[in-house]
């Protein structure tokens, strides 16, 4: 199966409530690759790439977030993997 990608920008209370380092650990566990940053509007924005399965699973866990989150959004944009390796949390 092909690596895909997928970006998401994620609206709430989404900043403070450790969703970066959260979303980092449940990429992890499902094997994905890409980043994750916050956003000057309030937002976080994070971008993965691996298998559709994890994908989804990823997706179904931002429109709910860690602990003390409160998702209201989830804007997202799909594409072929342009190569990332590793999972970060941006500055």
């Amino acid at each position: 199966m092909a690596r895909q990608r997928l970006e998401v920008r994620i609206a709430g209370r989404v900043q403070g409530v450790w969703f970066r380092a959260a979303t980092r650990e449940d990429a992890a566990r499902r094997g994905l690759d890409g980043w994750v940053r916050n956003l000057p509007d309030g937002r976080v924005e994070a971008v993965f790439e691996g298998e559709e399965s994890a994908l989804e699973g990823m997706l179904a866990w931002c429109r709910v977030g860690p602990p003390g989150a409160r998702v209201d959004a989830v804007e997202t944009t799909r594409g072929p993997a342009t190569g990332l390796e590793g999972f970060t949390i941006l500055r």
